[in-house]
């Protein structure tokens, strides 16, 4: 008597009949286009913000710990592709990070637990994007008509609209050449920035220098907490496995040459970003640092044109980063509701996607319009996403894929590093609340201004 089939215990892993993975992680690409889209989930405006991370740190410590989570997001990453490549090879390709998970721990929480942060941090970017978009609108117009009444909601439904428009693109693939510009805009704007503050720090109205700590030990420890959680969030991306996904299989090899596109682009804007702006403003320096070249009083510190070129690509490159990190919800939205029986451009498949899209989208804009004060939130998500899923997990998949030795340099490599950032991870998150709760007198619905 036959016995009768196994079960697959992984049903919502199978691939011939997701719309989510046919349509949306559609895998057509090559090797430099995976780099375009990690470049663009890692290298963006956030830049702007490390000599505001350098401010609870310090030249010497901030130099050291954007080195080390440099290192150690690569070396995590590096470590999640070969996990990938190896469940590929014995024929059970992922193309999600919470199927990668769940696969390979064994456990059905962990696929929730997995979406859970996922959607925590690409819903939070997604709000980021299109909030600090509508800022770069609100910079320009207020330069233009100092006198102008436009509040900063307006701007943000304007963005809003766009991004409606560009969520149409049906695919993760269908957005590498947006991609490619992006790394363009991101390398034209850090660039900028960087002559723009050169040019402050050696003109006559260069601000005073002053690179002091906090004066309070608890402070300062609070601070450095906040800062780590900043840098983990820039060097964070949470979405490595969909881009995997996007590659024509096999992957072998792909990825990493795409991580080595990413972080040299990395390496040359991180590193010149956070010394030049601290540099000039030292423990002054502002969430944005195109804000420390524009003061409320005084004249700008910089020519009009290069800090308006700036803005006009943080800007643009804001509307690729915002469709990056929407690809998941996207992707999540097309299981569900597409036919894979059917075209991608078919009545029945784009009705749907329209409306589901375009929803989500307005979620975001609303969002940003409610509650402008994402510069405290981004050590929160920093904290409580990115250092789980960019900095624990991977090394823990790897340990229970490739099972090395409890000898090996590897494994304890490995272990210290869940160890560590297990810890950071639970004190960032702290003291990025304690920061946000410090500040929450400063919070105003549907304010005009970003709180810093």
């Amino acid at each position: 008597m036959a016995e009768p089939p196994e079960r697959d215990p992984f049903p919502e892993f199978r691939l011939d009949s997701d719309a989510g993975a046919t349509f949306v992680l559609e895998s057509k690409g090559k090797w430099w286009h995976a780099g375009f889209h990690l470049t663009t989930a890692i290298v963006g405006p956030t830049i702007l913000t490390l000599p505001y991370a350098f401010r609870g740190l310090g030249w010497g410590l901030g130099f050291l710990c954007l080195t080390v989570l440099g290192c150690v997001t690569f070396y995590s990453y590096y470590l999640m592709s070969k996990v990938l490549e190896h469940c590929e090879k014995a024929g059970r390709r992922h193309i999600r990070f919470r199927e990668l998970a769940a696969d390979v721990l064994g456990s059905g929480w962990m696929f929730y637990f997995v979406i859970f942060i996922q959607t925590a941090i690409n819903t939070g970017v997604g709000i980021g994007a299109i909030l600090l978009a509508g800022e770069c609108l609100k910079i320009m117009y207020e330069n233009l008509s100092p006198n102008g009444s436009l509040k900063l909601y307006e701007f943000i439904a304007m963005v809003t609209v766009v991004m409606i428009v560009l969520s149409q693109l049906p695919s993760f693939h269908s957005l590498r050449h947006i991609n490619f510009a992006s790394l363009l805009l991101c390398l034209g704007y850090t660039f900028l920035m960087v002559g723009a503050c050169i040019n402050a720090g050696l003109s006559k109205n260069a601000p005073p220098r002053d690179y002091s700590l906090e004066p309070s030990g608890s402070s300062r420890v609070f601070s450095a907490f906040t800062s780590i959680s900043i840098i983990a969030a820039i060097f964070g991306n949470g979405i490595l496995p969909e881009i995997q996904a996007t590659l024509a299989p096999p992957a072998t090899g792909k990825m990493v040459k795409g991580l080595l596109m990413c972080y040299t682009v990395a390496f040359l804007t991180f590193y010149s970003a956070a010394a030049s702006g601290y540099w000039v403003f030292g423990n002054k320096s502002n969430s944005n640092i195109l804000k420390s070249l524009m003061p409320d009083e005084g004249p700008s510190l910089a020519p009009t044109i290069v800090l308006g070129l700036a803005v006009v690509f943080v800007l643009l490159q804001l509307l690729a980063i915002g469709l990056v990190y929407s690809q998941v919800a996207y992707e999540i939205m097309e299981k569900q509701s597409a036919d894979v029986k059917q075209g991608m451009f078919s009545k029945r498949n784009l009705i749907p996607r329209l409306i589901l899209r375009s929803l989500y989208v307005i979620f975001c804009g609303f969002m940003a319009a409610m509650l402008p004060f994402f510069g405290d939130i981004s050590g929160v998500v920093g904290a409580i996403g990115f250092i789980p899923l960019d900095f624990i997990l991977p090394m823990l998949l790897y340990n229970m894929t490739y099972k090395p030795s409890r000898s090996t340099l590897t494994y304890w490599i490995n272990l210290s590093i869940i160890i560590v950032f297990t810890g950071v991870g639970i004190m960032g998150s702290f003291s990025s609340i304690r920061k946000l709760v410090l500040d929450a007198n400063k919070f105003k619905l549907f304010s005009s201004d970003v709180v810093d």
